[in-house]
């Protein structure tokens, strides 16, 4: 099989070291690719490719640059067929989730192109000191580390911003998931990126993505993954003075109220927590219930997730994919097979893999509930990344927000109630990065999306996130 290659300097490139690993399919075990095993001396390939084209790319106004986006996005959707079929292949989400998902990621780049006129500096009025004001500059050659779960919809927040602002980059797929990375990379520079602005580089973390933090020509690190990894990345980049931001591990509660509608409620947590398998940073991952309303909660919720379909995302009926990989599915299995053993809860719904014709070596497991989950439990102080959502019973919301605010992350939150005072009392008191009130999940690119604790630092998305890409310089003029 002839390796997909990386994307070094706008051209197709082999590791340096010869060798490959593999991408399979997690929803049969089949191989799709082979791809190179990137090293030191290919990171050091792309970061001088990107530095080389940086002072290209600076010097054409933003609104060129926003074009290059346009063209991309729309290419995007041309081919979106196409790209969501070898999605749900390296990824296993169904259809319409990669659909959605290359949706968001045309979308994040019209966003942007949209910013491109609002690049600017200020001028500051200083009495009998002539004129002041600053001027914004890109900082040069940035890079990201991304996660499996939403491959395309976070390069789109990594990249999008950075370019817009002339820095250049180097994207860094994690190994289970860079296939749709390349390809997508390959499309902007149809679009007319020009060569070296964006690279891509696949590999280890352990390897290109530690050379790439380490790297003392790269300014900017945008990482989103697990916490200890962050942190050491967090490590590394405090020597060389790089700016980081991190969207790290997520235990995101759910507090439904005794006056929520029960049927909207029961539709949030089914989305919020088997959307992608429950793979997702801002998932559902705990589920506070009043107890006068528990009973009729659990008992719509149980009937709506026995409902969901699990298969091959490729099938058009299916309603949830396999885990992305066997690490993961291994760790749901390990949770579940504890639950019952130590008393962890009384599983109502699920809990095992599924048997069906066709399911291969995939990693599928059903959509599980579990009930009477104590405080102490792994299920409510892990993130536990996979389609397993434990159920608490609270009597008021002080001690909902309580048992919420219970956790060492603070990625995102969502409160369900008609009550305005409730509604206050839940977005001043949650300790989340992003809080919903009656939806969850859904982040437009708009928006500011970060955490808070060990959920990470810095922010992604919105105006503001361009500030992040740029430096502010002082100019005092006196005539």
């Amino acid at each position: 099989m002839v390796a997909m290659k990386m994307q070094i300097n706008g051209k197709a490139a082999g590791s340096c070291g010869g060798e490959c690993f593999d991408v399979r399919n997690p929803a049969t075990g089949e191989l799709l690719e082979q791809v190179p095993r990137g090293t030191e001396e290919d990171v050091a390939l792309a970061v001088e490719a990107a530095l080389s084209a940086f002072e290209g790319w600076a010097s054409i106004s933003p609104q060129q640059r926003g074009m290059v986006f346009y063209r991309a996005a729309g290419l995007v959707r041309q081919r979106k067929e196409e790209l969501a079929a070898l999605l749900t292949q390296e990824q296993g989400k169904p259809l319409a989730e990669a659909r959605n998902e290359l949706e968001g990621f045309s979308h994040v780049l019209e966003y942007y192109c949209g910013l491109a006129g609002s690049l600017r500096g200020d001028f500051i009025p200083v009495k009998g000191n002539g004129y002041s004001f600053t001027v914004k500059k890109p900082l040069g050659v940035c890079t990201a580390i991304i996660p499996w779960n939403m491959p395309a919809l976070i390069m789109g927040w990594k990249i999008a911003p950075a370019l817009i602002s002339g820095n250049t980059f180097v994207l860094k797929p994690a190994s289970s998931t860079p296939l749709t990375n390349l390809t997508l990379a390959s499309i902007l520079n149809e679009a007319g990126l020009p060569a070296g602005v964006l690279n891509v580089v696949t590999g280890s973390g352990e390897i290109a993505g530690e050379s790439l933090v380490r790297s003392p020509d790269v300014r900017k690190i945008s990482f989103t993954g697990e916490s200890g990894t962050g942190k050491r990345i967090s490590e590394l980049a405090a020597s060389g003075m790089k700016r980081v931001t991190l969207e790290l591990g997520g235990s995101d509660p759910m507090i439904v109220c005794d006056d929520a509608n029960l049927e909207s409620a029961v539709a949030g947590a089914i989305r919020g927590r088997f959307y992608n398998c429950g793979q997702t940073c801002t998932a559902v991952k705990r589920l506070y219930v009043f107890e006068s309303v528990a009973r009729e909660f659990i008992r719509k919720l149980e009937e709506g997730v026995k409902r969901l379909k699990v298969g091959n995302g490729l099938d058009k009926d299916t309603d949830m994919g396999p885990l992305n990989n066997h690490s993961q599915f291994e760790y749901i299995k390990e949770l579940v097979a504890g639950i019952e053993e130590k008393g962890e809860g009384r599983i109502i719904a699920g809990g095992k893999a599924p048997s069906f014709k066709g399911m291969g070596k995939g990693y599928f497991f059903e959509p599980t509930l579990v009930s009477d989950v104590p405080g102490d439990s792994r299920l409510l102080k892990e993130e536990v990344f996979g389609p397993l959502l434990p159920i608490v019973t609270v009597r008021n919301l002080d001690e909902a927000i309580e048992e919420a605010n219970r956790s060492i992350y603070g990625l995102g939150a969502s409160i369900w109630t008609k009550d305005l005072d409730r509604i206050r009392m839940g977005c001043e008191q949650l300790n989340a990065g992003i809080i919903w009130v009656n939806q969850h999940l859904k982040v437009a690119p708009e928006v500011p999306f970060g955490g808070v604790k060990e959920s990470g630092f810095g922010r992604e998305n919105g105006p503001d996130i361009l500030s992040e890409y740029l430096e502010t310089r002082t100019i005092m003029l006196k005539t």
